[in-house]
């Protein structure tokens, strides 16, 4: 049996959706896109371009201007994906910290999204590809051959982002990081635009109490079906 061209990974903050998503990608030999990586792309395209991000109007313009590509990585520097800004090599940019600063408001902008709808379908449709993000059974590959859409509850889901923060040797309270998840459910699930919520034929996966590896397999056992 052919195994499925595209497959969706959606769910809540995290919920394990990168890390299954890289995992299973990998394991299949399949590009692994996160979708969030493109509008971080363009929130590093309105820096540069613009030298701000508060105009909608002028970031929103831009953003269905460049073209923004995803390729299995050429560099073994880390990468888990070459992220090119009209052909031009982006992937650690992508991370400084003027990005991590502004990317949630470009991401807010309504034809911003819809411009990196049509760019994540336009690469989606190569094939072989894990694609990862909140509304991507939904609204961006509703013709999915796979779609997984991973649950677990706010406090395990708290309690992960804990152990990653403290792994890191950063200093962070639970309670914070429990009330901003909490708070980011609600606005995922209650924004007008693509709220985040699983495709009508989408396979939930529960993985309170389970490792990633025991969600890989489960995940796999899906893709051989």
């Amino acid at each position: 049996m052919a195994k499925p061209s595209i497959i969706a990974i959606d769910g809540p903050a995290a919920s394990g959706k990168s890390t299954l998503g890289e995992r299973l990608a990998q394991r299949l030999g399949y590009l692994y896109f996160d979708t969030g990586i493109m509008y971080r792309a363009v929130t590093w395209a309105a820096i540069c371009k613009l030298g701000r991000v508060d105009d909608e109007n002028a970031v929103s313009t831009l953003s269905e201007l460049v073209e923004i590509d995803l390729r299995t990585p050429t560099i073994k520097d880390g990468r888990k994906a070459d992220v090119l800004l009209d052909g031009v090599d982006i992937t650690w940019e992508i991370r400084r910290p003027e990005v991590d600063a502004n990317v949630s408001e470009v991401s807010a902008y309504r034809r911003v999204r819809k411009a990196m709808t049509v760019q994540q379908r336009r690469i989606g449709q190569r094939g072989g590809v894990v694609m990862v993000g909140r509304d991507i059974g939904t609204v961006v590959f509703p013709e999915a051959e796979l779609k997984i859409y991973l649950v677990a509850s706010v406090e395990e889901r708290a309690k992960r982002r804990y152990r990653e923060v403290i792994l890191r040797g950063e200093a962070v309270e639970f309670e914070r990081i429990l009330d901003a998840l909490r708070r980011r459910d609600a606005y995922d699930s209650g924004r007008k635009l693509a709220p985040m919520r699983p495709a009508e034929d989408a396979v939930i996966l529960e993985t309170d109490g389970l490792s990633i590896t025991e969600v890989l397999e489960q995940a796999m056992k899906l893709v051989q079906r």
